[in-house]
């Protein structure tokens, strides 16, 4: 039986989103798979997206960035994280390869924490990234020009450097230094054809069937908007976290543990939504239109919205609006927007990725 060791990022949920429909596709290719997951995300949520069993190792060292909330990095707070953790970044190293020997692993799939890369290249483990981006070319945007950022940023360098292929996940940052990429196509949820979809998620949530619906998804992370002093929209009702505890006649709260993301997303009219992998691909591959908030600090945005822009329908609206809930423009255009594309983007990646991991497990 062989044993994949996976490490998907907690920063957010973006990063799972990308590792779990390949995690299922290869299960299924490979059904005798032992995998064991480190992450520290917590075990309900890799459970509800990773129906395979799995082994879960809760590290909290691949953080990504410390946030004040979805949008603002907390500068000060991740430097004083990356400064703590490559302190003693030989006794990390040294310790997950210790945590590799022993649970004798015959690969690494990484989303993309760099310690178990240099880890895996030390004990001589079959080794693969898997990203949009790197959490190094992330981290030089942010501290590029701080003194003490430079033999950091070489660490982690190398240590995606030392992976046998780094899968360069599309969209997504071009990489070019790390010398091991391999693009592959985009990675997605793709929704069930399913014509009872929304008159089902109407009656569960008491909706007006022929009304606007739009999800507001965050991506994982608290952001939370003053609705309550949104105005009105005639026609526009509004699909909120539960959590937000808001309560008008034109908002209905959802709950993720009763009605899957991606069956709102795909029974949606819209998304409002922050930058980010998951979300925007999801909803290119589900058809369903884009507002999302200006992330000017992200170094993804442009990217990503370039290819939202040539594959779905979108519009971009700053924090201003966001907070005053002006966004009756930014959705009629997207409404009104010439038709999408007869043919939608399909998730290639997938597969693309499968055949990876099956040649370092092989």
């Amino acid at each position: 039986m062989k044993h994949l060791l996976v490490a998907i990022s907690a920063h957010g949920f973006g990063h799972l989103s990308q590792t779990a429909p390949v995690l299922d596709a290869l299960q299924r290719r490979c059904p005798g798979l032992r995998m064991t997951v480190r992450s520290a995300l917590p075990a309900a949520q890799l459970r509800r997206r990773l129906p395979m069993p799995f082994d879960h190792i809760c590290v909290d060292d691949d953080f990504g960035f410390v946030m004040h909330n979805a949008i603002d990095i907390d500068c000060a707070a991740s430097a004083a994280r990356y400064r703590k953790i490559h302190a003693c970044w030989a006794v990390r190293v040294t310790d997950e390869t210790a945590r590799l020997r022993s649970l004798q692993v015959d690969a690494v799939l990484s989303n993309i924490a760099y310690v178990p890369l240099a880890a895996a290249a030390q004990v001589g483990v079959s080794a693969a990234a898997m990203c949009s981006l790197n959490w190094a070319e992330m981290f030089a945007t942010c501290f590029s020009g701080e003194p003490w950022a430079t033999a950091i940023h070489a660490q982690m360098h190398a240590a995606y450097r030392a992976a046998d292929v780094f899968l360069r996940v599309t969209p997504g940052l071009e990489m070019q230094s790390l010398g091991n990429i391999r693009p592959v196509g985009p990675i997605a949820r793709v929704p069930t054809v399913d014509p009872e979809r929304r008159g089902r998620i109407a009656r569960q949530l008491s909706l007006p069937e022929r009304a606007r619906w739009v999800l507001v998804a965050m991506g994982g992370m608290d952001f939370r908007q003053p609705v309550e002093n949104w105005p009105l929209v005639d026609g526009i009702y509004w699909l909120l976290p539960a959590q937000w505890g808001v309560v008008r006649s034109d908002v209905r709260s959802v709950d993720s543990n009763e009605i899957a993301f991606i069956e709102l997303l795909a029974a949606a009219d819209a998304v409002l939504t922050k930058p980010g992998y998951g979300t925007f691909v999801e909803a290119a591959c589900s058809g369903t239109s884009v507002v999302y908030v200006g992330r000017d600090d992200w170094p993804e945005e442009a990217m990503l919205a370039q290819w939202l822009a040539a594959h779905g329908r979108a519009a971009r609206v700053s924090r201003a609006q966001l907070a005053r809930g002006e966004l009756h423009e930014a959705l009629a255009s997207v409404w009104q927007a010439a038709p999408e594309a007869s043919v939608r983007p399909v998730p290639s990646g997938i597969d693309e990725a499968v055949e990876a991991l099956l040649a370092l497990l092989c």
